[in-house]
């Protein structure tokens, strides 16, 4: 998916540990050169690319590759998650969807959860503390907090390698089309029953507790196109704690992403999709689902 901060912010894409999964952090001292995934799906008349993305980037990595400029050169167009994230369209999906104002978010937890929330926003900076997750949903309070350390560290949303593909494609005079609407994606999280909004917020809690060693594996990941160990951290954990969210987060979205494919590879052309990276890793990932659907596809 392309994760979400607080109203007002210019971005809503970092969903939290699948927004995690996603992100990358300013913890690298020097240049480094990354290598991530690329993947291809053919047939006699069309040709498919794949390719794993992060939604905040620093500034000092560099991603792309000959192979990954070769694609990108044969690509006719480029699919992304969405493409109306600007700040106007976000902040008013967030307004209407991630807002309850008649019911304080303290009160919809127990006293152990409320004072997990209180370190949970003091560990990770958040400004005004509590008292700014206190007119949020479940959800929405999650988000926040997974993406205020980012936002802290000075991570930049126009660096997320899916607006530059996009910057890079429209210079060049071809089309960028969405997989999904803003609105789509947030409802997912929206439409959740409460008590899996705040699971989701608890699981939070545990990533902001346990700091950015994480992340840090997951920056690595992403970098060495390690699908296998972004599964093991990022799919894996959250199959296993909380599956319906993982049905609903990964599994639903991948096999409409396959569909979307498969019927776009029944015409001629070259297209180059890029979703988050934990979208093309493990089981259930849109190379599996394409694989069910009869459409072979391998690493570049």
């Amino acid at each position: 998916m392309a994760c979400a901060p607080a109203p007002g912010s210019t971005t809503l894409k970092l969903f939290r540990r699948i927004c995690a999964l996603l992100a990358l952090s300013l913890l690298l001292a020097a240049p480094v050169v990354a290598h991530p995934g690329l993947w291809v799906a053919k047939n006699d008349h069309a040709t498919v690319y794949l390719f794993g993305t992060v939604h905040l980037l620093p500034t000092d990595t560099h991603w792309s590759s000959p192979e990954l400029d070769k694609a990108l050169e044969a690509s006719q167009r480029l699919s992304v998650e969405l493409i109306d994230d600007d700040a106007a369209n976000m902040q008013a999906q967030v307004l209407k969807y991630g807002l309850d104002l008649s019911h304080p978010l303290s009160d919809k937890l127990t006293l152990h959860d409320r004072t997990r929330l209180e370190r949970a926003a003091a560990a990770a900076k958040l400004p005004g503390g509590i008292a700014t997750l206190q007119p949020m949903r479940p959800w929405l309070a999650a988000v926040t907090l997974a993406v205020a350390p980012l936002v802290q560290a000075g991570m930049d949303p126009a660096l997320g390698v899916d607006k530059l593909l996009r910057a890079r494609m429209q210079k060049a005079g071809k089309p960028v089309d969405g997989l999904e609407t803003a609105e789509q994606q947030l409802r997912l999280l929206a439409d959740m029953p409460e008590p899996m909004q705040i699971d989701f917020l608890r699981q939070t809690f545990s990533d902001i507790a346990e700091g950015p060693a994480k992340l840090r594996n997951l920056i690595d990941a992403w970098r060495n196109g390690d699908v296998d160990t972004i599964a093991r951290i990022e799919d894996e954990d959250l199959r296993q704690e909380s599956p319906e969210l993982y049905e609903r987060m990964i599994v639903k979205r991948n096999k409409a992403w396959a569909k979307t494919i498969a019927e776009r590879m029944q015409q001629t052309g070259v297209s180059f999709v890029a979703v988050g990276a934990g979208h093309l890793a493990g089981p259930d990932s849109v190379q599996k689902q394409l694989e069910q659907l009869g459409i072979s596809v391998k690493r570049e």
